[in-house]
């Protein structure tokens, strides 16, 4: 069984910076899955953030965090990251990281594991 563990949110001042933290277990390789992150606000529905591969290659924004965020991976410790620099109070979400074979996909029905969530908050 999958398990995703996602870690790393908090509170922090608009233009900060914050690195959440994707660990996964469960699999003796991830090398053909793809890795998404998405957010979800309160009274909102969850949404893209970015994804990725666990092997490397092309990663994908949405436009909202172009720029600001970067995905990267540690294949070595089966961890993905999320490094989020010069937040806004509109980044406060819950984040979730997601996993599934294949190519990626920006739609969160795709994916067929979830970690648990880490919260993000943003003060103005």
């Amino acid at each position: 069984q999958v398990q995703l563990v996602e870690s790393g949110g908090g509170l922090v001042q608009a233009g900060g910076s914050l690195r959440l933290s994707c660990a996964a277990s469960g699999r003796s390789t991830f090398s053909n899955y793809a890795m998404g992150w998405f957010r979800q606000a309160p009274g909102e529905e969850r949404e893209f953030v970015a994804a990725t591969y666990w092997r490397g290659g092309s990663t994908y924004y949405a436009d909202s965090v172009k720029g600001r965020f970067t995905a990267s991976r540690s294949n070595a410790k089966n961890t993905v990251y999320l490094q989020m620099n010069t937040l806004k109070p509109d980044d406060t979400a819950v984040y979730y990281c997601a996993t599934k074979m294949g190519a990626t996909s920006i739609n969160r029905l795709a994916y067929d594991y979830w970690g648990q969530g880490t919260q993000v908050t943003v003060s103005s």
